[in-house]
């Protein structure tokens, strides 16, 4: 009893301290009127944080997530700093940990590229020399390490959970049919270990990370692979070390950055990101001409409206998404769009929805082009292919061409409670998807037609797509992820880049110079406090998550369940393996 009213004063406290901190936000919002004022001479101080999300999805949800930027934000900060004469210089932060996937990552890189071209000088500083830090800070011109910090640069590791004997010991049983030798979404649910497809699939995957992550360090410190190699394997490395062997410039505390190469005026002013990031692209010169939609489609795919999940984030919805791509067509002020995806799949039903209206952009001549970040699979992938051109970044996860269908039997852990269950039923299948018996023969042998026809769905409207022939299509499908390197050499993919090639893409589709600027008009429109606070902001529900979350095993459990939360009983899913236990 005490555990219970311990439980219900934290989830209160929560609630209240959530409503105090958004009354607080929305306070500052309006007293906050134009952008700050940037001095001359200025230096840019612009760390990257772990965890971040791919766009503003709303004033709220970003406010409690890393600091209130994006990756949108802060490769727009690089984009305005690089035209901006008031700023000078740029000390980047990484600040990552192993919360950002490697195809944001390279999204960042990329801005990193684009920003030297200024000639103005870039300086990163690691607090901590984390892998994921490092790969992004060897972008800079220079690159520092505090002094009592390793680099931990060691390589690469993957790791997979698998649930299988757990549902033994409670007696649930896990009766899944899958289409794709590869499709190993509900492996962690059935196996106790990596089937040989599952490891192969594993190892291809993290060997070419490993080699991207190699060559990109390479290429920016002026490296050999094989040199870099040789590094990575006797990591991790002391400060003194990491110096030594050329993979810093110089060891530094952050004050000490501005009075090292390639600065050479410590008296320069400083000014935050977050300050920084009211500044308006248009101020600058950017977001401004012809217009083309940018629309976000992130998270996991289900049918109806897009919402947040607790524990694995936002759910792509499909008439969410289709309203937004409608939108964007009947206006005859966008010229084109570009789908941003950062999706592991989902619902297949709702993902074909989805592809329809894509191929309707397709079809009205107005262009369409793909851009994928972290993710782009399966469902990611469906609502993708048809596009007038995929473009990925070389880590993208995409691919997994494939289906799972099925259900968790409980009948066994009632029984281990004392609790019987008996049903009452008409119709040859109205059992199908009883909670508490397997399939037999006769529905399993229904589930499988199933799964397969939307399997070669799936197939033909990817080749179709992609422009070959479905047999040739099927050979790199079977539900295997690729890399977005691996992707485009297997046709699936027409190039690896970053949101910036796909809108050089769209331009040149839509007949727009490449020197043009263009607006960017984003879909879905971003809602507002006042619209959350109407639709009624699940403020109990986020503060339960987050006392949940206070148990490591929670948040798995409660990650693992998620399947049952987002989609109805019995759907056939196109989802990525791991999608919601990584």
């Amino acid at each position: 009893m005490g555990v219970s009213r311990g439980v219900r004063f934290i989830v209160v406290f929560l609630s209240l301290a959530i409503v105090v901190s958004m009354a607080g936000i929305a306070v500052l919002y309006l007293l906050v009127s134009g952008a700050p004022p940037v001095a001359s001479d200025s230096v840019l101080v612009l760390p990257v944080r772990g965890g971040l999300a791919e766009h503003r999805q709303n004033a709220l949800l970003t406010s409690f997530g890393p600091g209130g930027a994006t990756v949108r934000s802060v490769t727009d900060s690089l984009r305005k700093a690089k035209v901006d004469d008031r700023i000078s210089g740029v000390i980047l932060k990484p600040q990552i940990g192993p919360r950002l996937a490697w195809g944001k990552l390279q999204e960042i890189r990329d801005a990193v590229a684009d920003y030297r071209e200024s000639g103005k000088p870039i300086a990163a500083f690691l607090e901590y020399g984390g892998a994921e830090d490092y790969y992004l800070a060897s972008a800079a011109d220079k690159v520092y390490l505090m002094p009592g910090s390793p680099l931990e640069v060691v390589g690469r590791a993957q790791y997979e959970v698998f649930f299988r004997n757990a549902f033994d010991k409670v007696g649930t049983y896990p009766d899944v049919l899958a289409a794709g030798d590869y499709k190993t979404a509900a492996n962690q649910y059935t196996e106790t270990t990596m089937t040989p497809a599952h490891r192969e699939m594993a190892e291809s995957l993290n060997r070419d990370l490993y080699e991207q992550m190699v060559e990109g360090i390479a290429e920016s410190r002026g490296l050999t692979g094989d040199e870099v190699r040789r590094l990575v394997d006797e990591g991790p490395f002391l400060p003194e070390d990491a110096l030594a062997a050329g993979l810093v410039d110089g060891l530094a505390y952050a004050d000490e950055v501005k009075r090292r190469e390639p600065f050479d005026a410590p008296d320069r002013r400083e000014i935050s990101d977050s300050d920084y990031r009211q500044v308006g692209l248009r101020s600058v010169g950017l977001n401004q001409g012809e217009r083309i939609a940018l629309i976000y489609a992130v998270g996991a795919i289900a049918s109806g409206s897009s919402s947040f999940d607790v524990l694995n984030g936002e759910v792509l919805g499909s008439d969410t998404l289709t309203s937004a791509i409608r939108s964007a067509r009947e206006d005859d002020s966008v010229r084109a769009i570009v789908l941003r995806i950062d999706s592991p799949g989902g619902s297949a039903v709702a993902s074909d929805v989805i592809w329809r209206e894509v191929g309707l952009v397709r079809e009205s001549g107005k262009p369409i082009v793909a851009s994928m970040s972290d993710l782009g699979a399966s469902g990611g992938y469906y609502i993708a292919m048809g596009a007038d051109a995929i473009v990925a970044q070389p880590a993208t996860l995409t691919g997994s061409i494939g289906v799972v269908f099925g259900k968790f039997t409980t009948g066994g852990t009632y029984e281990k409670l004392g609790v019987g269950i008996e049903p009452v039923s008409e119709g040859r299948f109205a059992e199908i998807y009883s909670p508490v018996t397997r399939f037999s023969e006769a529905e399993r042998a229904k589930v499988q037609e199933h799964v397969d026809a939307i399997y070669e769905q799936f197939v033909t409207k990817a080749a179709e797509g992609r422009q070959t022939t479905r047999d040739r299509l099927h050979e790199v499908a079977q539900g295997r992820v690729w890399t977005g390197r691996q992707a485009l050499e297997h046709g699936l993919i027409d190039e690896v880049g970053g949101l910036g090639r796909a809108i050089a893409l769209a331009k040149e589709k839509a007949g727009i110079d490449p020197g043009d600027e263009v607006e960017l008009v984003i879909y879905p429109r971003p809602k507002g406090f006042f619209e959350l606070i109407e639709e009624g902001f699940p403020l109990a529900r986020i503060a339960a998550a987050w006392v949940g979350l206070a148990a490591p095993e929670a948040a798995l459990v409660g990650r693992a369940a998620a399947p049952a939360r987002l989609f109805r009983p019995g759907e056939p899913l196109a989802i990525m393996p791991g999608a919601f236990v990584r």
